[in-house]
């Protein structure tokens, strides 16, 4: 990346899918490899509301940057001093941010509920990313299947659903866990809860092993 901040956009149009939580907890195991930002595009703030529940002796282990509006002029200035930046985007695919994140990040996750009507919900999403990977050729869109149930794996509507769409799946997907609830509470991340944490926390490296890649 020429010295520059691999950039990780998240993205969804609909609420509730868990950006945040991906968002933050990924930003967390990313700052165990190396110095990273997050950017709370979300005019709801959440990620930065997130990090301040931290407490003082122990501070969220990256930095959180609330920007509204466009981000490719921003970003392209911060991801000289950062080496990872996740973008924590609106729940819209309209206005300037979720634009500028596209048009400048080298990866898009979007997070999604294990349920084909979910799925489906972000089939629009793909004629956006079609637009800004014309103008932004290394852009990767990958679907993070959130808040799978522990005891199943994902159904075969899910499976077949994923087959149907032009937007590839990580392998990897986030199992459904109150630890993650509990992080958000507490201000911090899995990584930072124990042995109560090791499995979400060894799902998120998982996922970062494949953003990486």
């Amino acid at each position: 990346m020429d010295g520059a901040a691999t950039v990780i956009a998240v993205v969804n149009q609909k609420g509730g899918t868990g950006k945040t939580t991906v968002t933050m907890n990924l930003a967390a195991g990313l700052a165990r490899r190396g110095r990273t930002l997050v950017v709370d595009g979300d005019p709801q703030g959440s990620a930065g509301q997130w990090a301040r529940m931290a407490p003082e002796e122990r501070p969220f282990p990256a930095s959180v940057f609330a920007v509204a509006g466009p981000l490719d002029r921003e970003l392209k200035a911060l991801r000289r001093d950062f080496e990872f930046i996740v973008v924590d985007c609106p729940p819209t695919l309209e206005g300037g941010t979720v634009s500028g994140a596209l048009a400048a990040a080298d990866q898009v996750l979007i997070p999604v509920l294990p349920s084909p009507m979910d799925l489906w919900g972000s089939v629009r999403m793909g004629r956006q990313l079609d637009d800004a990977k014309a103008a932004n050729p290394k852009l990767k869109p990958c679907i993070v299947v959130n808040q799978v149930e522990v005891r199943s794996a994902l159904s075969r509507a899910m499976k077949s659903a994923l087959m149907e769409i032009d937007i590839p799946a990580l392998e990897q997907h986030l199992r459904r866990r109150a630890i993650y609830r509990r992080a958000a509470l507490e201000g911090g991340s899995v990584y930072d809860l124990g042995k109560p944490g090791l499995a979400a926390a060894a799902e998120i490296d998982a996922i970062i092993d494949e953003v990486l890649a």
